[in-house]
């Protein structure tokens, strides 16, 4: 993993198609901004985690 520090209204750059902005920082919580492409999904981790879970085939869903 690799690990950048930025400030506000600092951004890094993904591929040169994809920009990440520091829009905010407010006591433990960062706010960003994200550039990219409309053919580029972006989640948050919990939603992504999610959207694959429903796209498991159903009868690896329900193994116990």
């Amino acid at each position: 993993m690799l690990v950048l520090s930025r400030k506000k209204n600092e951004s890094i750059v993904i591929n040169d198609n994809i920009t990440i902005v520091v829009v905010e920082i407010r006591g433990d919580k960062v706010r960003l901004g994200i550039e990219a492409p409309k053919d580029v999904p972006v989640h948050r981790k919990e939603i992504f985690d999610a959207i694959q879970a429903s796209q498991m085939p159903q009868h690896e869903n329900s193994e116990v």
